[in-house]
């Protein structure tokens, strides 16, 4: 039985360029769409109707697999999706994966089961193969994380240059033995921040030491762990950039319960620039990222999908921005 993979491998198109052929072909190119339409007639391909008359019912939902939900990081990127879909007459479906791969595996099933639109990952846990399968049949959507190579439209910010920033900025304020809390290194983005730190750590021709860098999970527990391990060695370091704010704030508490001063005895930088970095005393030094601009953008990408627009441009790059507050020193500085 001839399936639409054959026919998009003879004609060198993807499955979804020969579904739009078979559905709207006023969206395809007329060179492309007089090919496909000629090795369908060559292969006789029978497309499956009742799954045709099936993938016309829209159901004006669309699904977002969030890793974890209570980290306000992915609260605030989903609010920008909820705008943008709201606008357009979508509902959101979220599902909160606890970040445990195998249940971004079974919500796909919403997607098979065509009981949503599209869907926007907040995730990069998904074997790469895996992504690029389900985008070739469905409208999908990556946001937050960018993967190499990966042909499916892409929010996010550089992860690499904006690490490297904080830590130079650490390596400006003339510290020379610098630490870095990074999250789970089965995340892309956090793989990303460690390589922006050790660029900025090799191109300003500091020495490192492979027990600087210790892995957290992201949450405040993590960071206060991870800080107890570098006040532990012989020579600490005199600052830390944490990989997001929630691991910082840990590693300023255990730094404190053990009679050091921030920013004093010790500089501390973050990463996302939650809300309670703000407040947080001292006030936490951070990398922003736009995340709800980045969640509105995903969700517009997401609506051009589903009304059969191709993007040719893969990854959409937000600015992100160094805030300096308290918690790094550079403020006592100004004042000397």
């Amino acid at each position: 039985m001839v399936k639409m993979s054959d026919v998009a491998k003879i004609a060198n198109v993807s499955t979804a360029t020969v579904s739009r052929v078979l559905r709207s072909p006023e969206t395809v190119k007329e060179n492309t769409r007089k090919k496909v339409l000629s090795v369908i007639e060559e292969l006789n391909y029978q497309p499956n109707i009742l799954a045709r008359h099936f993938r016309r019912n829209e159901t004006n939902t669309v699904l977002v697999i969030v890793p974890n939900i209570m980290n306000t990081v992915f609260s605030e990127i989903v609010g920008g999706i909820e705008q943008a879909a709201s606008i357009s007459g979508y509902k959101v479906l979220l599902r909160n994966t606890n970040r445990d791969v195998r249940n971004e595996y079974e919500a796909i099933d919403h997607l098979k089961q065509r009981q949503v639109d599209g869907m926007i990952l907040l995730s990069e846990r998904l074997e790469k193969q895996t992504i690029l399968n389900i985008s070739q049949q469905y409208p999908v959507v990556l946001a937050s994380a960018y993967i190499e190579g990966l042909k499916v439209p892409t929010v996010s910010i550089d992860n690499i240059s904006s690490s490297r920033e904080a830590t130079e900025h650490l390596i400006k304020l003339g510290h020379k033995r610098i630490a870095h809390i990074c999250g789970s290194l089965f995340s892309l983005i956090s793989r990303d921040r460690v390589k922006g730190f050790n660029q900025a750590i090799y191109q300003n021709e500091i020495q490192m030491e492979s027990v600087l860098i210790q892995e957290g999970d992201f949450t405040f527990d993590s960071g206060y762990n991870q800080m107890l391990k570098f006040l532990a060695l012989d020579v600490p370091p005199t600052a830390v950039f944490a990989a997001n704010d929630e691991m910082a704030m840990g590693a300023i508490k255990a730094a404190k319960e053990n009679g050091l001063r921030v920013p004093e005895d010790l500089a501390v930088v973050g990463f996302d620039n939650i809300k309670f970095s703000s407040i947080f005393e001292p006030a936490l030094t951070t990398i922003a990222q736009p995340k709800y601009e980045m969640g509105k953008k995903a969700m517009e990408l997401l609506l051009e999908q589903m009304k059969g627009v191709v993007h040719t441009k893969s990854q959409y790059v937000l600015d992100s921005k160094l805030i300096i507050r308290e918690s790094c020193g550079a403020k006592m500085a100004e004042l000397v």
